[in-house]
């Protein structure tokens, strides 16, 4: 198996932007400048290759067939679950359970962790700067199931208060810890470790969401000790429709199912059922079979390419576009952080986001504008709306140049 940090592939954009066909496309007669990949990341060739494979070549129901396609289509889908385990160091393949999206994920834990393992009166604390999925579940078994939801606060460079954490800990109610491992807004990482063994001290557990960390930065759930881990295949270069949670096999054991219907049961009779044991209680129907097979792909080529090699890459980018950013009178980056992904997240004096947005597109260049599913982080920074830049492993210094270069036309029609 190919080491999960480190590879002996040289790391070369230019090469590696051959294997993204999308890269190639003209937008407005301008070449193609894609800067919005922490919204969605593009699709290398062998992704999709995989992908067509599957539907042209091997496509079957799963865990349902004795006859051969069946048994070959599973073993693929299975053989997706153990890259998975592997990639984030799991203890076992059983504690990587397979949903569409992140956001089901953290629904899923809200839903069955939440409602089962907390009682009225425990406490839920999450930080200022999540995404909406990993905040609005979490107001929802609030409301329906008595317990308390805290919120605490970051700095105004978009790092934990941890004055305001460790407030929130202190009457000992706190149950759970549901909380970003790196911001889609801000670019911040969060101290993982650090959070884990700060809430694991006090008798709670934690949830991260690492959307946006795991396409960046190796992430080892054993050495981080953390209890829920959750993401999506379509930000690391996978197909959209398929996600990841990951748990400790004690608490998905001791679970109830999220989804009911084929395929999680033990046993049914017309009086009652009992179900299977974990992940396959939480993988309810028929599941997204291509979509996963297609993310064991991303995983086997992030992992060639060796994700040291790629942070290494984004850190360049990222300094790079800080520093550009600097450089245009009148804009503020949103956060700075020390520790930062690549993601970088601003307004402009006299524009609005979307006018950026529009006119940067007229231009080739695709960046994201708006609240970015994170309307209080939104306005604690003291804005409406912002414009937002994020960079991949295909990413170049010259593309943000074109950024910045693009910025300085727009800057002088609004003046």
């Amino acid at each position: 198996m190919v080491d999960r940090k480190m590879s002996t592939r040289a790391f070369n954009v230019s090469e590696i932007r051959k294997d993204f066909p999308i890269l190639t496309q003209q937008v407005h007669g301008r070449k193609l400048v894609f800067l919005d990949s922490a919204a969605s990341a593009q699709k290398p060739r062998v992704v999709i290759d995989a992908m067509v494979r599957v539907m042209e070549m091997q496509y079957a129901n799963v865990h349902r067939g004795l006859h051969w396609m069946s048994e070959r289509a599973s073993d693929a889908y299975e053989a997706a679950r153990d890259k998975v385990a592997a990639f984030l160091n799991a203890r076992a393949r059983e504690e990587i359970v397979f949903t569409r999206n992140a956001t089901e994920s953290i629904n899923l834990v809200a839903y069955s962790y939440g409602r089962t393992a907390l009682r009225p009166g425990d406490a839920v604390v999450v930080s200022e700067m999540e995404h909406h999925a990993n905040l609005v579940p979490w107001q929802i078994l609030r409301d329906a199931h008595g317990v308390e939801l805290r919120i605490a606060k970051i700095t105004d460079s978009g790092e934990i208060d941890w004055e305001s954490l460790e407030a929130q800990f202190a009457d000992g109610k706190v149950k759970l810890l549901a909380m970003t491992h790196m911001s889609n807004v801000l670019g911040s990482y969060t101290p993982a470790e650090r959070l884990v063994a700060f809430a694991h001290a006090r008798g709670a557990k934690v949830l991260l969401d690492g959307c946006q960390a795991i396409v960046h930065r190796a992430v080892d759930v054993q050495a981080l000790d953390v209890d829920f881990y959750v993401f999506s295949g379509h930000k690391l270069y996978g197909p959209t429709g398929i996600g990841v949670l990951y748990a400790k096999r004690e608490i998905l054991e001791a679970m109830p199912p999220f989804l009911t219907g084929g395929e999680m049961i033990e046993s049914v009779s017309y009086e009652r059922a009992t179900w299977a044991p974990p992940p396959y209680r939480f993988e309810a129907g028929t599941p997204a079979i291509i979509e996963t097979i297609g993310l064991g792909a991303a995983i086997d080529y992030v992992q060639a390419i060796g994700l040291d090699a790629i942070a290494a890459h984004e850190r360049e980018l990222t300094g790079h576009g800080l520093k550009m950013l600097a450089g245009i009178e009148g804009l503020r980056v949103l956060g700075s952080a020390q520790d930062r992904g690549g993601v970088l997240t601003f307004t402009m004096e006299d524009a609005h986001a979307h006018d950026i947005a529009t006119l940067l597109d007229r231009q080739g260049i695709a960046v994201r504008a708006g609240r970015h599913c994170a309307e209080p982080l939104m306005g604690r920074m003291g804005v409406s709306a912002a414009a937002r830049a994020s960079f991949a492993l295909y990413t170049t210094v010259e593309e943000i140049d074109a950024l910045g270069e693009g910025l300085a036309r727009i800057k002088q029609i609004f003046k």
